[in-house]
């Protein structure tokens, strides 16, 4: 009987195995698209995890600072004899509950929920910042691995052309029509576009390990891409309506700005140093015995209200209110600076996108078009010895370096429109 379950069981693994497989290998095989990729590093980012923790926290924040202290409970035993700890003796002996409550002067705890709720905005805020700078990153380093995808498709195609000029050039030499040099030379151009190689499947590697990360992967996961030969680029507003639409919808600066707001009503909190605050409470005293007169003795209720005198140490509270004004200012200027700093990304993105977008349509309309035309036309007048060597060379080399241009400016583009769409508080430009 465990020889027969023996067997069952390795069945059971080999069919295990069998139906897994599969699936396995479409998993690895399978293309990350640039919305997978966003969605990944949405969900599994850990760096935009512990932005969302904080956010959460700061958000129980309001609640607490605007609810006033626990009371405070006392029990006392009160004038008790020493020589007989009798407690119907002496007519002050009594058995005490005090009841007292914290109360601030009027306002502190309103302007202390608005400073925490505040802080919790600018928490939220800054989550969103953070959510829009990590899809930036994504997109950016996604399109740049697309170009070294496409760059190493244009050094292939290169090498399989540089391979026929070799194959020319060495038929021309042995039938005593062609020179020894041109051989040369382009096994010379062949070592160069290997070497090309060899630097971008080194930028490649390090670009996927940039990816994995974002995505909270291994380091080392593979990373396939689909083809996107066309994209329909958006025409974006105006730059005047980028600003406006990056001034209201920043997450950078809304979280300057709740910031901004909160250091104001801190210095609101710290003049009201000078008003004091209070201390309610209730007293009840239980007594036992007897009057003079026979009749029972009454019990005791006390009540009374503390407060501070915020007279004293007047330096102390012009110190903390100055402190509190500083750092007012503070915030300002950095919100001004979070302004400034928005609107050089808006502008600094929009050219960007503007020259990248002129780019791709100078080179795929006119340049490598007629570069190509130039390369055919010269490779067959070097077949018949109309054209010089080195002159093909330049050409096959210039219509490399147009097509390499191409997909860099195609590459810039959209990750000029992720930067900008990331400044203006957008996941996406819209028009």
């Amino acid at each position: 009987m465990p020889g027969v379950m023996r067997v069952v069981a390795a069945w059971a693994v080999c069919l295990l195995v069998w139906c897994s497989a599969p699936a396995a290998a479409d998993d690895a095989g399978m293309a990350l698209s640039l919305e997978h990729a966003v969605s990944l590093a949405l969900r599994n980012n850990p760096d935009l995890s512990a932005v969302k923790a904080r956010a959460l926290a700061m958000a129980e924040m309001p609640e607490q600072q605007g609810s006033l202290a626990d009371p405070q409970l006392t029990l006392r035993a009160a004038n008790f004899p020493m020589d007989t700890f009798a407690i119907d003796q002496e007519a002050m002996t009594q058995l005490q509950v005090s009841l007292t409550q914290a109360l601030p002067f009027p306002g502190k705890l309103a302007l202390r929920r608005q400073i925490a709720e505040l802080e919790s905005s600018a928490a939220d805020f800054a989550l969103a910042e953070e959510r829009l700078l990590l899809i930036q990153d994504v997109k950016s380093v996604w399109w740049n691995i697309y170009y070294l995808d496409r760059a190493l498709e244009t050094v292939e195609r290169n090498q399989e052309l540089y391979r026929q000029l070799n194959s020319i050039a060495q038929t021309k030499y042995e039938v005593g029509s062609g020179l020894q040099q041109e051989v040369l030379l382009a096994r010379l151009e062949l070592s160069r576009l290997l070497d090309a190689r060899i630097s971008l499947e080194n930028m490649r590697r390090n670009e996927i390990i940039r990816l994995n990360t974002l995505l909270n992967r291994q380091a080392d996961t593979g990373v396939v891409l689909p083809r996107i030969d066309k994209v329909d680029f958006p025409e974006i507003p105006a730059l005047d309506q980028l600003f406006d639409r990056a001034l209201r919808a920043s997450p950078k600066i809304q979280d300057m700005s709740s910031k901004a707001a909160a250091a104001e009503r801190r210095v609101s909190l710290a003049e009201m140093k000078y008003s004091p605050d209070f201390m309610a409470g209730a007293t009840y005293g239980y007594r036992e015995g007897e009057n003079p007169n026979g009749s029972d003795r009454a019990d005791f209720a006390t009540v009374g209200l503390t407060m501070n005198l915020p007279f004293f140490n007047r330096a102390e509270k012009e110190r903390a209110v100055s402190q509190s004004r500083h750092e007012a200012f503070q915030q300002t200027d950095k919100l001004k600076s979070a302004e400034n700093a928005i609107m050089a990304r808006v502008a600094t993105a929009f050219s960007d996108y503007r020259k990248n977008q002129e780019e791709m349509e100078l080179l795929d309309g006119g340049i490598i078009p007629q570069a190509r035309q130039t390369l055919d036309s010269m490779l067959a007048g070097y077949q018949v010895n109309k054209v010089d060597f080195l002159n093909l060379l330049q050409a096959q080399t210039s219509l490399y370096n147009y097509e390499t241009r191409y997909w860099k400016a195609f590459s810039s583009a959209n990750q000029a429109l992720a930067r900008l769409a990331a400044a203006i508080g957008e996941e996406a430009i819209d028009q």
